[in-house]
């Protein structure tokens, strides 16, 4: 494929963790502050990504500046990398705000949600969270290999489940189930992983929160988000 091949970006993070044992090999499912979901959602963004990346930067620095958000939680994270949005720890005004500002913005989101399971994750998964991430990612992407020359895939870092020596077997994975799809096709697609930090590229927070609204059925029966949207 030659240097003028035509790109296209996707944007992926996650909601809930990927946490299955306390110390002592001990379940941690429905213990307090552990998920019994682990969620990744895939953002495709119509309208130009520079546009709403200035959007979503707008309303940061617009929150930052704002004496009435002028909160610890919100000086933290100003004073370190840099003020970002992240739905799990972001006051409600600002989860209305920033919802009210997705709506504005032409895109389409779906997701792979995994209930979490001991037992699966022991025989399937080696017990390493890691395996299981690159398992739920490699469904995100097995339908993603006929349709467009280069896909990239801007994913949100996540420690050891984010690096390439975990990413590729999720690509390999998720190639092999394309491939054994009962209709015969043909592998157009390359996928690249572009690993990045949710403070450098809006556009993550955008799928963080498409992400969070979904767990919030999952672990709260909570829909209001979900209808939001």
């Amino acid at each position: 494929m030659g240097s003028d091949i035509k790109e296209f970006h996707r944007f992926v993070d996650e909601a809930g963790d990927a946490t299955f044992y306390l110390k002592g090999r001990k379940s941690a499912l429905g213990t307090n502050g552990v998920s019994n979901v682990f969620i990744l959602g895939m953002v495709k963004i119509y309208d130009p990504l520079n546009e709403v990346r200035q959007k979503i930067e707008a309303l940061q620095k617009a929150i930052v500046n704002d004496p009435f958000f002028d909160v610890p939680s919100i000086r933290k994270k100003s004073n370190n990398a840099g003020y970002y949005l992240h739905a799990t720890d972001d006051l409600p005004e600002i989860r209305k705000m920033f919802f009210d500002l997705i709506n504005t913005i032409d895109c389409s989101f779906e997701a792979v949600v995994a209930r979490k399971e001991i037992e699966r994750f022991a025989t399937k998964h080696k017990n390493k969270e890691e395996y299981f991430y690159a398992d739920l990612l490699s469904h995100l992407l097995k339908n993603k290999f006929s349709r467009h020359q280069k896909l990239i895939y801007n994913i949100a870092e996540k420690g050891q489940s984010t690096t390439q020596t975990n990413l590729n077997p999720a690509f390999q994975n998720a190639r092999q189930r394309f491939i054994k799809a009962d209709a015969p096709k043909y592998v157009k697609t390359l996928i690249v992983f572009n690993v990045q930090n949710p403070t450098r590229e809006p556009l993550l927070n955008l799928a963080d929160y498409l992400c969070w609204a979904v767990q919030r059925v999952f672990e709260k029966g909570e829909i209001r988000y979900y209808n939001l949207i």
